[in-house]
């Protein structure tokens, strides 16, 4: 394990004609985690995953990636990286087996042996000889995943990876991911699905090219406010607080003959929608 993080970016800055899609872009990302990306349509998340793989040159600021910029280095970067596009870029007429195995070869001298355990890693051991067109969105997903596993890589980056897929599978996806993470290996991955921003080390809220924040869930969900109702001589009392950990204890104490406290706290998403239009706001 290196002491560098696995991915630093400064000042990263991506026009397409009048639009900033990055707008100086700071962050950070620690080897071994588990980092989501999360914000409205339209935030950066896709354009800062291409340029962080290397896709993208941006206009200005610096990216290391394990160390190394992946323009300057983009043969020594990609082998040690696995990108899954938010589209499927797959071989519609060819097997799941065959384009895994395609990707595969490019990396490593086994590419047969690994396709067939990245297609049991997704789950997809049975439907390996089908054309990809013959399979469900869901499933296609699912080759995509198994494409950017296959070759082993340190760095995963996973656009939208859960998109089409059930439940249950979904489940079953997380929980390779963290033993992915366990054993050394890094993944950015973009969501909109809060449950799965909870499933992260840390998160990043993206909005207009920028991260506003960066932190690990439970910090962000201290950060949410609460509606506090406080009954008392048959009367009720409804106060909103920023701090609940600290807040409610303060009030239950200046206030006497209390018979019942209701409390609602803001979910992530509350909280992310909340931030993205303080934002929005800031810069009318």
């Amino acid at each position: 394990m290196t002491n560098h993080p696995a991915i630093r970016a400064r000042g990263i800055r991506k026009s397409f004609g009048s639009i900033d899609a990055l707008a100086g872009v700071e962050l950070e990302v620690a080897a071994g985690q588990i980092f989501g990306l999360i914000g409205p349509n339209g935030a950066g998340k896709t354009t800062l995953m291409r340029t962080l793989v290397g896709a993208l040159q941006p206009d200005s600021g610096e990216v290391a990636v394990l160390g190394l910029d992946p323009m300057a280095h983009r043969r020594e970067v990609r082998a040690c990286l696995g990108y899954m596009p938010q589209d499927p870029a797959l071989y519609e007429d060819l097997s799941a087996r065959v384009n895994v195995r395609f990707f595969a070869a490019a990396h490593v001298h086994n590419p047969a042996e690994r396709a067939v355990a990245s297609l049991s890693f997704v789950g997809l051991a049975d439907r390996a000889d089908y054309p990809v067109h013959t399979l469900s969105g869901g499933m296609k997903q699912r080759v995509s995943l198994a494409c950017a596993l296959a070759h082993q890589p340190d760095l995963l980056f996973l656009d939208e990876p859960t998109a089409g897929i059930d439940p249950k599978q979904r489940e079953v996806f997380w929980d390779g991911f963290r033993e992915l993470t366990a054993a050394g290996k890094t993944m950015v991955v973009s969501t909109h699905q809060m449950s799965e921003a909870l499933e992260c080390d840390r998160v990043a809220i993206m909005q207009a090219g920028r991260v506003l924040i960066a932190e690990d869930p439970q910090t962000l969900l201290e950060r949410g406010r609460a509606t506090i109702r406080i009954w008392r001589h048959g009367r009720s009392e409804e106060i909103v607080v920023d701090n609940y950990s600290v807040e409610l204890p303060r009030l239950l104490a200046d206030r006497g003959g209390v018979e019942r406290v209701e409390v609602q706290r803001e979910t992530l998403e509350q909280i992310v929608l909340r931030m993205v239009n303080d934002d929005n706001a800031g810069h009318a």
